[in-house]
């Protein structure tokens, strides 16, 4: 007999850019999403806010259970119901280095359970899954890689929105506009990069611009947050985007999702070896972007001074960056969580 019932997606936040890749996924497979943190206005596929209390008494009605990586009482609630349901347990992990604190230590042995006891592993892409399998030795792990709405950041940004960015950033049409997007905290390198950049000693050749908020501050212009439909224009009007996260005790950049929206533009990347991104695949050196070792402030300052003084080299950079992330769409994203699906009722079967 088929089981018609759909499969539970367990998350806690349901900001903007999960929108797409979710639907693509609600579109292959008959979803309903469980989300215990914030939700964002507009989405089109099942959805219901929950306690995370509350999810080890629904997760056992479904037919399986996709969970991520993440609530302190949704996880184990969604692991315990689906085992104690008998359904298909899939784990969906961004993680690819474990944070080094005192209570991330005490959850280290529970988290390295789920590694080895989940039906099936999906993560965000090939650098976390050499991470899990270190730690699995069923297989089982498929990669749903990290994407954005291509209709939206690939869109075609005409030349006026083009120049009025532009102008919003502080470049004139001579200078090179370097741009970072991010949160401006400690972990995204925000202090590296403003030593980055002093160092480059650039003067009038380039404007750095900086669009989000936090307690650090970077030279250049400071946009503040940008709404999300305004960015677009913003990487067609930039001539790099770089992002030097570095490696805390508690955070490693999973992915960095501001690399796809500045690729789908064609502008290339300048990241740092500590952004998942680059490990996983997406920003290779020399292809279609720069990469430098985290914290190291003289390599970054080098590839900013490289970069700003060879158009020739952004040309040809941001033409494979454009191409490369092509890939990386939601439906790609939905495909690999299906194939995990998939997999993890093999595995149900046999039992």
């Amino acid at each position: 007999m088929t089981d018609d019932r759909p499969v539970a997606l367990v998350t806690g936040d349901v900001p903007e850019y999960r929108l797409a890749p979710f639907r693509a996924l609600a579109e292959r497979e008959r979803i309903e999403v469980l989300a215990f943190g914030d939700v964002v206005l507009g989405a089109d596929f099942p959805l219901e806010r929950v306690q995370q209390r509350a999810v080890a008494r629904l997760a056992g009605r479904y037919r399986a259970v996709v969970c991520g990586l993440g609530g302190r009482l949704a996880l184990p609630g969604a692991y315990a119901a689906a085992r104690r349901a008998r359904i298909p347990f899939v784990l969906w992990t961004s993680i690819w280095a474990h944070p080094r604190t005192v209570a991330h230590g005490l959850s280290w042995i529970p988290t390295r359970h789920l590694y080895r006891a989940s039906d099936a592993v999906v993560t965000y892409g090939p650098h976390v899954t050499r991470y899990v399998e270190r730690f699995r030795s069923r297989g089982a792990v498929f990669e749903a890689p990290q994407a954005v709405d291509r209709a939206q950041f690939g869109r075609h940004v005409p030349d006026a929105e083009v120049a009025a960015a532009r102008r919003r950033a502080g470049a004139r049409p001579d200078q090179v506009l370097v741009l970072f997007v991010g949160r401006l905290v400690r972990e995204k390198g925000i202090e590296t990069l403003a030593q980055a950049w002093r160092r480059a000693e650039l003067g009038e050749e380039a404007v750095l611009a900086t669009a989000g908020e936090g307690p650090l501050t970077l030279p250049g212009t400071r946009l503040g947050l940008v709404e999300r439909a305004e960015l677009p224009a913003l990487y067609a009007a930039a001539d790099a985007l770089v992002l030097p996260s570095i490696r805390t005790r508690t955070f490693t950049e999973p992915w960095g999702l501001v690399t796809n929206e500045a690729m789908h533009q064609g502008t290339p990347v300048i990241a740092t070896d500590a952004v998942g991104a680059v490990a996983g695949g997406l920003v290779r050196d020399g292809r279609n972007g720069l990469v430098v070792r985290a914290s190291d402030r003289d390599a970054l300052a080098a590839r900013i001074r490289l970069i700003v003084r060879n158009p020739e080299l952004r040309a040809r950079l941001g033409a494979a960056a454009r191409e490369d992330v092509g890939a990386y769409t939601p439906e790609a994203w939905a495909d690999g969580v299906r194939r995990a699906l998939n997999a993890a009722m093999e595995t149900r079967l046999l039992r």
